[in-house]
C-alpha cells in the first residue's frame, strides 16, 4: 500500500429494528411451509433486519441515520473526534437521495466539515472501494485519519402488499435474501501498533460483455408507472460467477503479497447467503483460515456486510495474523478484496 502504513483503528455497525426470521416473513406474505423449506435449504439466512415496517410499509430508518450511528460508534471506539477526520468515503447502492449525497448528510450530522467527501455508487464491492480510496489518500501523507462507511437500505423497494406467490423467483428471492444496515471504520496512519495494517486493496471491474446479474432501478416522475420491477436478479448467473471471481481475488492478493495459502489465518468470504457463502469458502481452499461470516443473522445488507465481518475480526485478531476479505458486486461484476495483517 506504500511506505506509510494505513491501519484499521476501529469498526462500528448499525442495524434497523429487531431481527425478522423467515417464519415471520412467511406469515406476513402468506407463504406456505414449502416456501420456508426452500429458503432454509437454498438461502440459509435465518434472520434479517429491515428499515421498513412490514405491516404498514412505513420507513423506520434511512441510510443516513444508520450510517451516522455506525460512524459514531467507530469514532468512539477509536477515541477519535469528528474534528480529527480528514476525509470521508461512503460506499452504497441505495443512497437516500440522488442529491444531496448521503455521505454529506452523514458528515453534517457528525459535525464533520471542511474535508473531502466521496460517495461511491456500487453494490457489495463498494465497502472495499471505500478502503481503496481512503487508504490511497492516507498513503500520500496529506491526511492522517479517514472515516469509511458502507451500507444499504434495500427494503425501501419492497411492496409489503405484494403477493409473493404470484411473483417470479428473481423477485421473490429479494424478500428473503436481503437486509438493511450500515457499518463504518476509522483508518489512520499514526502510531497505532496494535491495529491491523491494510496490506493490499483490490478492486477490478470484470463486466466486459457480461450481462448485469442484478438491476436496481431508480424511478423518476417520467417512469414511475413503469411495469419493471424495482429490483431483479439473475441469481443463476450470480451463483455461477461469484465463486469464480472470488477465487480470482484471492489468487491475485496472495500473488501480490507473496503470502502462502496456509499462512492466512482469517477468511472473510462474500456474503450473498449462508448457502452460497459456504460453497464459495470451500472453493477458495484456505483450509487453515477461520471463516468470519455474519449473513445468517444480518441478511445480505450489501455494503454493510464487510464492516460486520471486520467487527467480528477485530475482536479476536492478534499479532501475528493475516486476514483476507473478498466481495463481489454482481450488477456489472466488480471483484474486490482486502488484505489485513496484525504485525506487532
Amino acid at each position: 500500500m506504500g511506505d506509510i502504513p494505513v491501519r484499521v483503528l476501529s469498526v462500528g455497525t448499525a442495524l434497523p429494528g429487531p431481527p425478522i426470521d423467515t417464519a415471520a416473513l412467511a406469515e406476513r406474505f402468506g407463504m406456505d411451509h414449502l416456501w420456508r423449506q426452500w429458503v432454509d435449504t437454498f438461502i440459509g439466512t435465518r434472520t434479517r433486519h429491515l428499515a421498513v415496517d412490514l405491516t404498514s410499509g412505513e420507513r423506520r430508518q434511512d441510510l443516513a441515520g444508520l450510517g451516522e450511528l455506525a460512524a459514531a460508534q467507530a469514532l468512539d471506539r477509536a477515541g477519535v473526534s469528528a474534528a480529527e477526520i480528514d476525509v470521508v468515503v461512503l460506499g452504497t447502492a441505495t443512497p437516500d437521495t440522488l442529491m444531496p449525497a448521503t455521505v454529506n448528510v452523514i458528515a453534517d450530522r457528525l459535525r464533520i466539515d471542511g474535508v473531502p467527501t466521496f460517495q461511491l455508487q456500487s453494490g457489495c464491492s463498494g465497502a472495499v472501494q471505500t478502503f481503496d480510496v481512503a487508504a490511497a489518500l492516507l498513503a500520500t501523507g496529506r491526511y492522517r485519519t479517514a472515516l469509511v462507511i458502507g451500507g444499504d437500505v434495500i427494503a425501501k423497494h419492497y411492496d409489503v402488499k405484494a403477493d409473493l406467490a404470484a411473483l417470479p423467483p428473481d423477485e421473490v428471492v429479494n424478500y428473503v435474501l436481503f437486509g438493511d444496515g450500515a457499518g463504518a471504520a476509522v483508518l489512520g496512519t499514526g502510531d497505532h501498533p496494535r491495529a491491523p495494517v491494510v496490506r493490499s486493496v483490490l478492486t477490478r471491474l470484470s463486466g466486459l460483455d457480461r450481462a448485469p446479474g442484478q438491476i436496481l432501478r431508480w424511478y423518476g416522475l417520467a417512469d414511475r408507472g413503469s411495469a419493471e420491477a424495482p429490483a431483479s436478479e439473475d441469481y443463476k448467473a450470480i451463483e455461477r460467477l461469484v465463486p469464480v471471481l472470488a477465487e480470482e481475488v484471492v489468487e491475485e492478493l496472495l500473488d501480490d503479497l507473496g503470502w502462502e495459502r496456509d499462512r492466512v489465518d482469517y477468511l472473510l468470504p462474500p456474503q450473498l447467503s449462508v448457502t452460497m457463502t459456504g460453497k464459495i469458502a470451500e472453493r477458495l481452499d484456505l483450509s487453515s483460515a477461520k471463516e468470519i461470516s455474519c449473513v445468517g443473522e444480518t441478511g445480505n445488507n450489501g455494503n454493510a456486510l464487510l464492516f460486520f465481518q471486520l467487527d467480528r475480526l477485530l475482536s479476536e485478531m492478534t499479532a501475528p495474523s493475516r486476514a483476507i476479505a473478498v466481495a463481489v458486486e454482481s450488477s456489472k461484476w466488480i471483484k474486490a478484496g482486502l488484505a489485513l495483517e496484525c504485525d506487532r
